[in-house]
């Protein structure tokens, strides 16, 4: 029987990327939507994934949310990161919020970060437990206050997502909530995968 350390050695190493026509078509139709997208309309879609989000990780019990399950590669996902857990997802979630909360609060300040954060980098913790719905819901507060808090998120300076090139603040905004959506969709797929296995 495989052990959780085999199937994840089995799998593209994490900072592998998309596969190369995944990623020229996933940035037009990401950079498509994040130029049209309002300032309304990105604070809109990450509280309605936020709340759902929450919805389904409070269902599972700390046994089952912490299962790591092996689904199929989603669109716009590493392969590397489809052997996650449901508190896995929320603990991405979670690095990923934070980080971009103060990425965009340096953008809005003329600051440059200090270095180039790469997939690799916010890859989350296997043991993450039911804790991590509390931290994951800190981290989105803290991520829509740092936001409700600028003026205008249209900055002059910009930072390199290392899939979709460089973004401003207000890019970095929307990206964030598109985000959460591919990753709730992940957990959906967790939970189907779990379900049917049973």
């Amino acid at each position: 029987m495989l052990t959780p350390n085999d199937v994840a050695a089995s799998l593209d190493a994490p900072g592998k990327g998309l596969p190369k026509t995944e990623l020229w078509i996933a940035r037009i139709i990401v950079g498509w939507r994040a130029r049209r997208a309002s300032r309304e309309e990105s604070v809109s879609l990450f509280a309605r994934e936020r709340q759902e989000i929450v919805r389904l990780a409070r269902i599972e019990s700390d046994e089952e949310g912490s299962r790591r399950v092996l689904i199929k590669r989603l669109r716009g996902m590493e392969d590397s990161s489809r052997f996650w857990s449901v508190f896995m997802t929320l603990d991405h979630l979670r690095i990923v919020n934070e980080g971009t909360a103060g990425l965009i609060g340096q953008l809005a300040r003329g600051e440059t970060p200090a270095r180039v954060v790469g997939t690799a980098d916010v890859k989350p913790s296997p043991s993450a437990d039911i804790s991590v719905i509390e931290q994951f819901e800190h981290s989105c507060e803290h991520f829509e206050k740092t936001v409700a808090a600028i003026a205008d998120l249209r900055t002059n300076l910009r930072w390199p997502h290392p899939w979709f090139g460089p973004l401003d603040a207000a890019k970095w905004h929307f990206f964030t909530a598109f985000h959460m959506g591919l990753h709730r969709t992940q957990i959906e797929a967790i939970r189907a995968t779990r379900k049917g296995a049973s």
